[in-house]
């Protein structure tokens, strides 16, 4: 369900004189994607936070208060710059430092902090385009995908509402994610290089926990909390230049 960044406010997050339910609630246990995330509004941005953070939205009024479910996927889109050739391997980017920091800047870090993944996608060459060489089949990793899915399940039956790895909470990432000693070294190192904030360590806990559980291991290892770390790439101090 592709959103772009001319609708408004309202139809968005909600809103109205006789509040209805704006696409985040309207994508509730689907998928909500937001293309060319910098060209939003900051505002529309920022009140994603909460539905983000808690799976509800909830929409004041001055005499009442509506909250509507939120539980959504969130997937997103940008350029890495406004002319998007920034780090490109065969273009020159035509912005300068500080026009890709303020394009990427329009993203803020607590928003950013509420997305689990971030994956800088470079640009395919020919040759892997054009190779013929079969890759793994999707009924494979749909495969894997079921089985992780029934893990997860099995992980939280004592949990009501609760069916998947990104909906824990502190209490039970302490309780189903407690990484190794060289994977506690690696987190600490990655905190302090990367300069990443506490709601982002939880994103890495949960991920790891996924990875995991798609490569069939019943304990997390320090290669799947290095993956996880990987999928970070917007927590990394200079990114933008």
């Amino acid at each position: 369900m592709p959103v772009y960044s001319y609708l408004l406010w309202q139809l968005t997050v909600g809103g109205g004189t006789f509040p209805q339910p704006g696409e985040i609630s309207l994508s509730h246990n689907g998928v909500l994607f937001l293309d060319e995330l910098p060209e939003f509004k900051r505002t529309v941005l920022e009140v994603m936070r909460q539905p983000l953070e808690d799976r509800t939205i909830t929409i004041s009024r001055a005499k009442f208060t509506v909250e509507y479910p939120a539980s959504t996927m969130l997937i997103s889109s940008m350029n890495p710059c406004p002319c998007g050739y920034y780090n490109h391997p065969d273009k020159d980017c035509l912005c300068g430092p500080g026009m890709v920091q303020k394009y990427l800047s329009k993203i803020s870090g607590p928003l950013l902090d509420r997305i689990d993944i971030h994956i800088e996608v470079v640009p395919v060459s020919f040759d892997k385009i054009s190779d013929t060489r079969l890759s793994e089949k999707s009924e494979v990793i749909r495969q894997r995908v079921e089985t992780a899915r029934e893990a997860q399940i099995e992980r939280f039956k004592e949990e009501e509402g609760m069916h998947c790895n990104a909906q824990m909470s502190s209490k039970l990432l302490r309780k189903h994610c407690q990484p190794d000693e060289a994977g506690n070294q690696l987190l600490k190192t990655a905190m302090e290089k990367v300069g990443l904030s506490a709601r982002a360590y939880d994103r890495i806990l949960k991920v790891s926990r996924t990875i995991a559980d798609l490569a069939g291991s019943e304990n997390i290892e320090s290669d799947h909390l290095a993956e996880a770390i990987q999928y970070r790439s917007l927590d990394r101090d200079g990114w933008g230049g």
